[in-house]
């Protein structure tokens, strides 16, 4: 086997855990400073107690002013799936700031029950929302590759919910584009543009794609036989892929982050949307893998994703929750820990049925690709011939 995973490539070797929250340097482009704390707790310091939020809202004011439209046309796109923080976004440019936005979804690879359900109410709410229902076998054939070579079936769905909205708005001439969070420095990575409200579409390929390109991802399936000429020729994936950069730069069509003008608390963003976008919860509880019920509920591709960010950085989605639950002060350290030697690395069993019928493939190559994808962590060794987790990379 093989992985187009280049993330590998640039983690340490040496396992280290925040001091502060749960996270490790495991976590692709996170590091930890010479007290131990990682870049993410360091931004939720700076955010708390350094950023000038008033002077960042006059520049929300003046980035919208530039772009409202008085003829009532939509003038910025929100990319949304119904979930809760571009419920928060889209709710906030239309009522706070009298905005017409458009909301932009990309079709997950099946949705489920909630997830379809929070979509639809929130059009209900007076949400115009554009739905892109792609190719269903070219989508499930990408997520099958993604699964193979990148250990992320859930990557066709960020790279279609990345390009598309771009597409969108050059077809409708709209020059905005407001993207909820900067993932990266509000759960830890690159702090590149921490005092940016945008960044070029050129660091996308590293900080969301996993270094590797959809194109690459495409010749992968045209080798193995699941593309022909005639996908290719037909361009089956023009929406997988921005537009052309010249017609970016000649529509002037920029995106920003929303969490830039505001401070970006996702626990507050549910509060929100329950209240004003018809947002409901999981009904059966948390979610497999962690103690949350509130994040992520769209794609039945979801639980697996977030599996296999354990399975190949010992980071699942407690600990993911947990890092940001610490970091707002909703919970210790202590209590944070204890809930992710709890949930973390719980096995998605909800959907795995079907994600084996979706993925075409059988219960051993399932396994074999898991296996392939913890031998080349860091955090996991084979004792007598089975792999665990190794227990001195467990946080505590």
């Amino acid at each position: 086997m093989i992985t187009l995973d280049k993330q590998f490539d640039k983690l340490p070797k040496k396992v280290e855990f925040c001091k502060n929250c749960v996270v490790s340097n495991q976590r692709p482009r996170t590091e930890l400073n010479d007290q131990g704390i990682c870049s993410a707790c360091e931004w939720a310091f700076e955010k708390k107690n350094k950023v000038d939020w008033s002077l960042r809202e006059r520049e929300l004011n003046e980035l919208l002013n530039q772009h409202r439209k008085s003829n009532g046309e939509f003038d910025v796109i929100v990319p949304s799936s119904g979930g809760k923080d571009s419920a928060f976004v889209a709710h906030q440019l239309k009522f706070k700031y009298n905005m017409n936005p458009i909301c932009v979804t990309w079709m997950p690879a099946e949705w489920s029950h909630i997830g379809r359900s929070n979509l639809d109410n929130f059009a209900k709410k007076g949400f115009t929302t554009k739905v892109a229902l792609h190719n269903g076998n070219i989508h499930r054939k990408l997520c099958r590759l993604g699964f193979e070579y990148l250990g992320q079936p859930f990557a066709p769905f960020i790279y279609g919910q990345k390009a598309y909205p771009y597409h969108i708005a050059n077809q409708l001439n709209i020059g905005l584009i407001m993207y909820g969070e900067n993932g990266e420095l509000e759960y830890g990575g690159s702090t590149k543009y921490k005092n940016l409200s945008q960044e070029p579409v050129s660091e996308w390929q590293e900080h969301y794609f996993k270094g590797t390109s959809v194109y690459k991802l495409i010749m992968m399936g045209y080798e193995k036989g699941l593309f022909n000429k005639k996908d290719i020729k037909f361009n089956q994936f023009k929406y997988y892929q921005l537009p052309d950069e010249e017609i970016i730069k000649k529509k002037k069509i920029e995106m920003h982050w929303y969490s830039y003008f505001k401070k970006w608390i996702p626990h507050e963003n549910y509060y929100y949307a329950t209240k004003y976008t018809g947002f409901r919860p999981n009904n059966f509880g948390r979610s497999e893998g962690t103690y949350t019920k509130y994040a992520s509920l769209d794609d039945k591709l979801d639980g697996l994703a977030f599996y296999l960010s354990y399975i190949k950085f010992g980071l699942g989605r407690a600990s993911r929750d947990a890092q940001q639950d610490i970091r707002m002060d909703h919970i210790t350290r202590e209590e944070g820990v204890r809930l992710v030697h709890l949930y973390d690395g719980e096995f998605p069993q909800k959907y795995f049925r079907w994600y084996l019928e979706y993925l075409q493939i059988d219960e051993k190559t399932f396994y074999e690709i898991i296996d392939f994808y913890k031998s080349l962590s860091n955090v996991w060794k084979k004792v007598y011939g089975k792999w665990k987790l190794n227990k001195k990379y467990i946080v505590s």
